[in-house]
């Protein structure tokens, strides 16, 4: 925390006065929004709380102080100053009741999945072999990386680790094969690889209810402010045709926007064949890491009437101890996982009080008689189309959906003959498609643009071009399609 207090240096670290602007920002919005008057038809409990909720979000986006820091600080206040529950006992139990929800256990288990396929080294064995399969030519390495994320996705609710971490450490050897580096030669090999790469990431996050956190905080906030539990399986049939079309022409469609001057690449399977030999025959622990998720993925599909999917991962993640992939020092000094553990159920827990408080209903009120007299259909593709742009103004997905998707479910929920459901799904949906947008969209993000492989006004044209493909495809495929199912 020391750095936090020191002068701005020479070489442009960031320091006090920094800080202090970062810090007293989120203050400034709850204050403002505070003392304005309450809208007609608000309660006044209920504007303090979006006061309070606002000045979270904007520490959400800026971050003075870690992200689980934020949530930390803003469930503890509105507990202290009973703005939920003027009942001390209820306003605890309210606060920590994001503790004890499912979801949020599920997005911890997952990481714990995650840990296992790093310490076993079976996520880099699952790529490596993907790309002495199908590196050959370029386009072929296009489809190993695809096939590498697909296969990693349900079981690495971080794309970061699953991209950043995972799959980035492997392909950025590929490059130097053919003399492609940052600058002027990045356009022989790296700069497809790498589009690539976060491409179709953010495709994978959007596939699988597990592939990315916050779908999983998503779909508690689904629950808790329309009343809809989406499974595993809803989730991913729902996403499915336009899942389909997205991961197959991903590869393709960047070697056509963005063209490798490089077409064939011999060198690379010779590569991850060395690589392979280096790391020897599977091990017992690869084979039992591989078990037990195939075993929990059947169980989360078609296991639904004979054990809770909090339950199945946890009872994973205690095979994995006892088969020693991972052991309890490993689980307790996995420090990303306990703060997103922390974060997420401080964000649950803020978002339940936008509901119980009557904000999201008197958004949900309003919106209806704005909207009232237009289709409904047209209404859902609108609010999606314009949750999917908002989230240029985000850098974080967690953040993004915290701050906005109560707000456009009680908006749509509102409108006369809105299938809900639908809409829940579209909104969900488009979480992991969004990270395609910026360079700061979601967690490989800076990843890949730190590589050097995409120049930065290149990025921000592909990102536009790809988030309207991405879109329309989702808009086009998807609305019709779970319009359909639910009749």
């Amino acid at each position: 925390m020391g750095d936090l207090v020191l002068d701005v240096t020479k070489d442009g670290q960031p320091g006090r006065t920094t800080f202090a602007l970062k810090a007293l920002l989120p203050l400034a919005v709850g204050a403002v929004l505070a003392v304005m008057p309450t809208p007609s038809g608000l309660a006044p409990k209920a504007w303090y709380f979006f006061s309070l909720f606002s000045a979270v979000v904007t520490g959400l986006v800026i971050e003075p102080i870690p992200a689980a820091a934020v949530g930390f600080l803003g469930v503890s206040a509105a507990a202290a100053l009973g703005m939920v529950d003027a009942s001390p006992a209820k306003s605890i139990a309210w606060a920590l009741g994001g503790f004890s929800n499912q979801t949020v256990w599920l997005i911890f288990a997952a990481f714990m999945f995650a840990l296992g396929y790093e310490k076993t080294g079976l996520g880099r064995r699952i790529g490596l072999s993907m790309v002495r399969a199908l590196g050959s030519r370029t386009l072929g390495l296009g489809y190993a990386i695809a096939l590498t994320d697909l296969i990693l996705a349900p079981f690495m609710p971080s794309n970061t680790a699953r991209s950043g971490g995972t799959i980035y450490p492997i392909i950025q050897h590929i490059p130097g094969l053919y003399n492609s580096e940052p600058g002027e030669t990045a356009r022989r090999i790296g700069s497809y690889i790498m589009w690539t790469a976060l491409a179709t990431t953010t495709v994978t996050s959007s596939m699988f209810i597990t592939s990315m956190a916050p779908n999983l905080l998503g779909v508690e906030l689904v629950k808790k402010t329309v009343g809809i539990e989406i499974s595993w399986l809803k989730w991913f049939i729902g996403f499915l045709p336009a899942a389909a079309i997205l991961i197959i022409a991903v590869p393709a469609l960047v070697y056509l926007i963005y063209p490798p001057e490089i077409r064939v690449s011999p060198e690379v399977p010779k590569w991850a064949r060395e690589e392979l030999m280096q790391m020897g025959k599977m091990s017992i622990k690869e084979i039992v890491m591989a078990t037990l998720a195939i075993v929990a993925l059947m169980l989360w599909i078609f296991g639904q009437n004979i054990m809770n999917a909090t339950t199945v991962a946890l009872v994973v993640i205690s095979l994995m101890i006892v088969t020693g992939i991972v052991d309890w020092n490993d689980i307790m000094n996995n420090t990303k996982a306990w703060t997103v553990l922390a974060w997420f159920a401080t964000l649950v827990a803020l978002a339940d009080g936008l509901a119980i408080v009557g904000f999201t209903a008197w958004v949900g009120k309003g919106s209806a008689t704005l909207l009232s007299g237009i289709s409904p259909t047209v209404v859902m593709v609108f609010m999606v189309a314009v949750y999917f742009a908002c989230h240029y103004m985000f850098a974080s997905t967690t953040a993004h959906t915290t701050a906005m998707l109560p707000v456009f479910l009680s908006a749509g929920a509102a409108v006369p003959g809105m299938n809900v459901s639908v809409l829940s799904l579209l909104l969900l949906h488009s979480l992991g498609i969004m990270g395609i947008l910026t360079p700061y969209a979601t967690g490989p993000s800076p990843v890949y643009f730190g590589s050097g492989y995409i120049g930065r006004r290149d990025f921000w044209k592909l990102g536009l071009i790809f988030g309207i493909i991405f879109l329309a495809v989702f808009l086009i495929v998807n609305t019709p399609y779970l319009l359909l199912l639910k009749e």
